[in-house]
């Protein structure tokens, strides 16, 4: 089995994409593992997509990841992440955010937005996370970005102790409550999630 995990994160500029990105990155530094993190991809501007790929373990042979590459792809909006579904490999697992952005293209009329891209994500497999909703709830509307990475802690060897730390040491310090709770909201949500899941499946 590989010893390399690969973590593909997406999103449009001003969501936080590249902070969540850095978080983990740190993260799993902590932790000991060896860390790449891919150039970003798009532009890191308000309404640009933006894609960053952490790849870390025991080994890192490059930062590159392929279509079917990714054991995980974390989406800020939903639109992204039919984008990069593609980058998913099989057995993997995708988070969502349940919200739609419209990018660029979309906003100048020059695109149009997906039909039923809930609908295409969840037959995907896919987590859908009111990451808005529970940012809000925990004091800070722009914490998206921190409530997905909660929910991705529940999926990696990492202590949620260590990526308190990492967030604490990341974010503005006024925030930093707000930050941790939104974690911590994410985290709850996913460990939720995943056995309500698993209780369905005892079920059937």
């Amino acid at each position: 089995m590989s010893s390399t995990t690969t973590v593909l994160l997406c999103g449009v500029g001003g969501q936080g994409t590249i902070l969540a990105a850095d978080v983990l990155a740190r993260t799993a530094l902590a932790a000991g593992s060896l860390v790449k993190l891919s150039e970003i991809h798009g532009m890191a501007q308000r309404g640009g997509a933006v894609t960053t790929v952490v790849r870390f373990g025991d080994e890192v042979p490059s930062m590159v990841c392929d279509p079917g590459c990714a054991d995980c792809v974390v989406s800020f909006e939903t639109t992204e992440a039919l984008r990069n579904l593609p980058f998913l490999k099989q057995g993997g697992y995708l988070l969502s955010a349940d919200e739609a952005i419209k990018p660029l293209p979309v906003a100048t009329g020059r695109a149009v937005m997906p039909a039923g891209a809930r609908e295409t994500l969840t037959a995907a497999g896919a987590t859908l996370i009111p990451a808005g909703e529970l940012a809000r709830a925990a004091g800070s509307a722009k914490s998206t970005n921190v409530v997905l990475l909660g929910a991705l802690s529940t999926r990696l060897p990492f202590a949620a102790e260590a990526w308190e730390q990492v967030i604490a040491d990341r974010v503005p310090p006024k925030t930093v409550e707000a930050n941790l709770a939104a974690f911590r909201a994410g985290r709850a949500f996913a460990l939720d999630a995943s056995g309500a899941e698993a209780d369905k499946e005892v079920r059937s």
